[in-house]
């Protein structure tokens, strides 16, 4: 059996997709998740049903911000890679409840950064970082890059986000284990949050309501299909840096759709027409977000492949098929 890899956020979209591709692979996985009530928690066990009968996969509920608990589990299983994904999501419910990121996006990421740099022949952290940290600059002919100074967030979430780098900066440079962050752009796809733009305009619709469409349609983001986002992921786990090495990569399309275009592809999927209520820019949201994965590329032959209109159309199936419609 082969030493198994640490996944934090098993119950979450992108940390479920990540173990199952693990596993698939020939992998052992440990899952670790809190499962609270952030969204639907049914959706978060219909996700973990998925691993019933994987003998490759075991799973624990917990808090990543446990120290001790994170510590002795990593210990105990002689973990030497993780990918931590777990991590209180959200630009806006940021706004509302601060402390939550708090605990899982500072003290969780430095539990589980202490439990691995304690764990004899660690070999790498991967972890997930946001696009959110460049803030809400001119989006211009070239994506956001690597090496743009990150210093004006707009929202407490990417501001954690950004701590979390930082916090991995020093931990590399101080105990000399390797260490990825990974700026996931807009991921959807089946299984997906459903607090994400194309989720909620999907149960509205579906539902005969209207939807809010905010910044009034002036927005853009750079929508990453899942299976794309996690072919990013295990290539960069599998590249490991240098010892006392950290790095940062941004993980997207590279293809930034205007928001009116998202919706109107997203209409096709599912075959009705959505009501617009057009809505100014909501406190904490970015204008444009655009990827720059040149890097990324570089190091693992990184190519997204599923275009938004196959994404959108597979989310739609599996959404009808979950929701028995």
């Amino acid at each position: 059996m082969t030493t198994p890899i640490l996944v934090t956020g098993a119950a979450g979209f992108i940390g479920h997709a990540t173990a199952h591709r693990l596993l698939d692979r020939g992998e052992t996985v440990i899952g670790v998740d809190i499962v609270n009530d952030y969204y639907d928690p049914a959706l978060k066990d219909a996700r973990l049903a998925t691993f019933d009968g994987c003998d490759g996969f075991r799973f624990h509920r917990m808090d990543i911000a446990d120290a001790e608990g994170m510590a002795r589990l990593v210990r105990d299983n002689g973990v030497t890679r993780a990918v931590h994904l777990a991590a209180q999501a959200g630009v806006r419910y940021s706004i509302t409840n601060p402390f939550a990121y708090e605990r899982s996006n500072l003290a969780g990421h430095l539990a589980v950064m202490e439990a691995c740099r304690h764990q004899p022949g660690f070999e790498h952290l991967v972890y997930a970082s946001s696009s959110s940290v460049y803030g809400d600059r001119p989006m211009g002919g070239q994506g956001f890059s690597e090496d743009e100074p990150s210093i004006a967030p707009v929202s407490l979430y990417a501001a954690t986000k950004r701590a979390c780098e930082l916090m991995s900066q020093s931990y590399a440079t101080l105990y000399g284990f390797p260490q990825t962050g990974l700026r996931f752009f807009t991921v959807y796809g089946p299984w997906g949050r459903p607090d994400m733009a194309y989720f909620s305009f999907t149960d509205r619709i579906m539902a005969g309501a209207p939807i809010e469409v905010y910044g009034e349609g002036r927005m853009a983001r750079d929508f990453t299909y899942i299976d794309d986002i996690v072919d990013g992921i295990l290539g960069a786990l599998d590249h490991p840096p240098a010892p006392g090495e950290h790095r940062v990569l941004n993980i997207g399309d590279s293809h930034p759709v205007p928001l009116m275009e998202m919706i109107a592809t997203l209409e096709r999927a599912i075959g009705r027409q959505a009501v617009k209520i057009m809505r100014p820019m909501q406190p904490g949201d970015v204008t444009a977000t655009y990827a720059d994965v040149s890097k990324l590329q570089a190091l693992t032959g990184y190519a997204p492949r599923v275009r938004l209109a196959e994404g959108l159309a597979r989310f739609a199936a599996w959404y009808r098929d979950y929701y028995r419609l």
